[in-house]
């Protein structure tokens, strides 16, 4: 039992009331921890239920893609046979896009060669790019076709740059995909939100190639195995330079 010392203040006095009594102050700040720690709950909740949603959507995403991979590679297939039993040959369509890779400096160039590789977005030599084809790209290849080179590349060459060495911009800064996240806060309203969708829209030449070509930096690849031949002779005379066609994936894998 507490006895009362009557020498001692009243707010002293180790009566239960004083005890057991908190500071408004303090039971404000707690009300809004705990308020604030619930909401933090909820938001941990929902983002991870909106991220399972997300990797549900990924991988039917991906389960498309490769079912109208193998579709088209199985109607290739058949339009070759039914052109070998008719007696005739087979015309692949023409490509869509092309893999551009830069092998020469700045030595003895011309400002409006310098001028496209800049608009290109090759400014350095084995920087590589996704280009559509169409009039006006063709045409400023064919200028600084001696100091490129190009070609078709495969669904297999796609998917290596952009997983190995693609790297996004964000802020104007050059960001590794390492998240699919990075993808879909920049490329979100086009629909792409995963590398799954960056590939497809590059090898198909989709809606927003525009869009998902000028995300990705541009490619920094080595210099190929064994070295190059002769970055002043064109390929088709046993240089470096111009168009190789399908012979680009072969070249790529040299310098990944």
């Amino acid at each position: 039992m507490f006895t009362h010392n009557p020498f001692l203040p009243s707010c002293l006095s180790p009566s239960l009331s004083c005890l057991h009594s908190a500071p408004e102050s303090f039971l404000k700040k707690r009300q809004t921890q705990e308020a604030n720690a619930a909401k933090r709950a909820a938001a941990r909740a929902e983002a991870q239920k909106k991220k399972n949603a997300t990797r549900k959507d990924i991988f039917k995403r991906a389960e498309k893609y490769v079912k109208e991979y193998r579709d088209n590679e199985k109607a290739i297939i058949r339009s070759k046979r039914q052109a070998k039993n008719n007696g005739i040959y087979y015309i692949a369509p023409s490509t869509k896009v092309l893999l551009v890779v830069r092998v020469r400096g700045i030595m003895r160039m011309s400002p409006k060669t310098k001028s496209i590789l800049r608009l290109l977005r090759l400014r350095q030599i084995n920087n590589a790019i996704f280009l559509r084809v169409n009039k006006a790209t063709m045409t400023m290849l064919k200028y600084v076709e001696p100091y490129v080179t190009y070609g078709e590349p495969s669904r297999k060459t796609v998917s290596d740059l952009i997983y190995k060495r693609g790297h996004g911009k964000v802020n104007k800064q050059r960001i590794p995909l390492t998240d699919n996240s990075i993808i879909e806060k920049s490329l979100g309203a086009c629909d792409i939100i995963c590398m799954e969708d960056l590939i497809h829209e590059i090898l198909t030449v989709g809606p927003h190639f525009k869009e998902a070509a000028n995300f990705l930096w541009p490619f920094k690849l080595n210099n190929p195995t064994g070295g190059w031949k002769n970055k002043g002779i064109h390929f088709s005379e046993g240089g470096d330079a111009g168009n190789r066609e399908e012979e680009i994936n072969k070249l790529v894998r040299a310098m990944n």
